[in-house]
């Protein structure tokens, strides 16, 4: 008995709804290529090894703690992008060294390297709350497991340390002995030719030095920032000397000799050396002017990549210094005020290492100090406009000689 034509009609639209045909579905029109050989996700990634090394000690003791797995697989991931880090620092440093940076093209390859390495390190301070999904008892089940290994035996960590610019002599002892000492053999020796090689933070005082229009014959930064401040100081002082005396006088004139107090230590060069033999300045006379020209005139063409990189710079700083805070606040969670599983203090020896000692850029935070009223900041040639930034040494023609310039 035959069916309703319209009904049957109906259930083939619906079916073809359902189905449509495979030659009208773009969504399957790709060639399967690993089909046909070559290499595969798995052999490029090297996989077999990556996924298989997480080896749990518990598991080894015949006790399988569940959350070793974290922790393990959480550290191989710092080490992974402290491994990235190493990679584009290195490269930044190759193209300083190498005078390239003449070249604004590698400029900018150096501003997007560094500007990856700030990621990377937004990352890694995030990633603590992953492990902190562990509680102290948590840890506590496997911790006897892992001793004597302990963070501080991160040979990538402390290569980045000392690859950025943390001087020797800025650190903080670790059980009153030498960083080194907790290392040996190939290990120790990457470490020494890491401390000999120059530094990332002694390439950026070199690039800073020649930075155009701090020549005393051409533009001469230096010396018209220091008249303005003079002629900006003077005046401000004789206007609060014609207001009628009063306590908020007082305070007003006692913030002002502050302000003459911090430019007068700017501009004593004796003064500059002497922290920087103390450690507490970091960048060199010179290196300090190019910074604050730049810092000044920014919004300049010629001076945006270079504000850039110097940003960064002190992002990296701010992150590896939360990095440095998260760690101790974790510690402290984890296992209290007990001594570490590598035989530091713990806590009160990571505690200590959050300070401005680590800071390898410190200069460049200072720099707001120095801030002055933008109509007291010496003004360029408006040429200037026209070029774009390139670190050659003697290059005033791009600036102006007089001061009337707009």
């Amino acid at each position: 008995m035959s069916g309703c034509p319209y009904f049957e009609k109906k259930q083939l639209l619906f079916q073809n709804k359902l189905h449509p045909k495979e030659e009208e579905d773009d969504s399957q029109t790709g060639v399967n290529k690993a089909s046909k050989g070559g290499i595969i996700y798995g052999d490029y990634l090297q996989l077999d090894k990556v996924i298989t090394a997480q080896v749990l000690q518990s598991e080894l003791g015949g006790n399988k703690i569940h959350d070793e797995h974290l922790f393990i697989v959480t550290h191989q991931a710092y080490e992974l992008w402290f491994k990235q880090i190493l990679w584009e620092l290195d490269s930044v440093r190759d193209i300083f060294t190498s005078g390239h940076v003449r070249d604004e093209r590698n400029m900018l390859k150096v501003v997007t390297r560094m500007h990856r390495i700030t990621m990377i390190f937004r990352l890694l301070v995030d990633q603590f709350a992953v492990l902190e999904t562990m509680t102290a008892l948590d840890f506590f089940d496997f911790r006897d497991y892992l001793s004597p290994a302990s963070g501080f035996q991160s040979l990538q960590f402390r290569l980045l340390e000392n690859k950025i610019g943390v001087a020797d002599s800025q650190r903080v002892p670790y059980n009153r002995r030498h960083y080194r000492d907790n290392f040996r053999g190939q290990d120790s020796e990457l470490l020494l030719k890491s401390e000999q090689e120059p530094t990332l933070l002694l390439l950026v005082d070199q690039w800073l030095e020649r930075t155009p229009g701090l020549e005393e014959e051409g533009f001469n930064f230096w010396g018209k920032l220091q008249t303005n401040i003079d002629d900006w100081l003077r005046l401000e002082k004789e206007k609060l000397e014609k207001i009628p005396d009063s306590e908020m006088k007082e305070e007003m004139m006692a913030e002002l000799g502050k302000q003459k107090e911090i430019f007068t230590a700017l501009f004593d060069e004796k003064r500059h050396d002497h922290l920087l033999g103390k450690g507490e300045r970091r960048l060199s006379y010179k290196a300090l002017q190019g910074a604050l020209m730049i810092y000044f005139y920014r919004e300049e063409p010629r001076f945006q990549v270079p504000f850039q990189l110097l940003t960064f710079l002190m992002d990296i700083d701010t992150l590896m210094t939360k990095w440095r805070y998260n760690h101790v606040c974790m510690v402290h969670r984890m296992i209290g005020s007990k001594a570490g599983t590598g035989g530091s203090s713990g806590y009160h020896y990571l505690r200590s290492t959050v300070s401005d000692r680590y800071k390898v850029f410190v200069d460049l935070f200072n720099l707001a100090t120095f801030l002055v009223p933008r109509q007291w900041i010496p003004k360029l040639n408006p040429n200037v406009h026209t070029f774009l930034y390139t670190a050659e040494c003697c290059d005033s023609s791009y600036c102006s000689s007089s001061d009337d310039s707009d």
